[in-house]
């Protein structure tokens, strides 16, 4: 499956962190593979099928068909996707905590859901992804979903100022500042604290972070020549190698040495057993 992502334009460029085309090839046979979670929200919209078969249980027996396009919220634990029906799609990654700006609700409601763009939109959301398949270009497509989220943002909905403070604290210094010197740091009782950012992000900031060191482990894993479990552990923050491989399979559903062998052309999403 080719990828291409695009950078957008200001003013969303603070809030999206790109869009992405998806193009791959319809005739390979039928695949399901698990989607593992990255503290995002995305919107997806199938330019090829009728209908995205996803599961919101970590289970490949359930998977529900919705049409045209869905809402993945910030997930604590993997999905399961059918690819045979995600050939051509155009993505919207939100930066965490930004996601409710364009949208009715807050993130909190949409956690570990996949929900069906009308839902969401309502007709809007057809218009939207016919405008998208009768584009021409990837040029094209990238303006129909600038205008489409430029209509839609209402910077009073932005998150509290503790919760993108705290976000850009412990992206930059990759979750290991502790969550107490977090809350300490901006005044806030840590009940108030975890409920702002709840709303916004989707997750406590305790599972957000646990997600960001788990994306610094697949990026490592990613880019090293060869691992050795107990240093990757250590060095990314782990108390332990047990610790290390607790999250690990609570977020991928496998353990580190089962993803290593099983893992698909992007880290974030592992191939399922025929």
């Amino acid at each position: 499956m080719a990828l291409s992502h695009f950078l957008p334009s200001p003013p969303l460029s603070a809030y999206i962190e790109a869009f992405c085309f998806s193009d791959g090839d319809a005739s390979q046979p039928p695949k399901k593979e698990r989607c593992l979670p990255n503290g995002q929200v995305a919107m997806v919209v199938n330019l090829g099928h009728d209908t995205l078969r996803v599961s919101n249980a970590p289970t490949s027996d359930q998977l529900q068909s919705f049409h045209g396009g869905v809402l993945h919220g910030a997930f604590s634990r993997f999905s399961v996707i059918d690819t045979t029906t995600l050939v051509t799609t155009m993505s919207i990654c939100f930066k965490p905590g930004s996601a409710c700006l364009f949208l009715p609700m807050p993130a909190a409601e949409l956690a570990n859901q996949v929900v069906d763009l009308s839902c969401i939109f309502g007709t809007a959301a057809l218009d939207l992804r016919e405008q998208l398949q009768a584009a021409q270009t990837n040029d094209e497509r990238v303006c129909i979903l600038e205008r489409f989220l430029l209509e839609r943002i209402a910077r009073e909905q932005a998150p509290h100022p503790a919760v993108m403070f705290a976000l850009t604290s412990f992206q930059a210094e990759k979750a290991r500042r502790s969550i107490s010197e977090v809350t300490t740091q901006l005044g806030l009782s840590p009940k108030r604290f975890i409920s702002l950012f709840e709303e916004a992000v989707g997750l406590t900031p305790k599972v957000f972070c646990r997600v960001l060191r788990f994306q610094e482990v697949l990026q490592r894993i990613t880019e090293g020549q060869s691992v050795r479990w107990a240093d990757l552990a250590l060095d990314s923050g782990y108390f332990d190698q047990a610790h290390f491989i607790h999250d690990f399979q609570t977020f991928a559903g496998l353990t580190p040495s089962a993803y290593l062998a099983q893992r698909g052309e992007h880290h974030n999403h592992v191939p399922l057993p025929q």
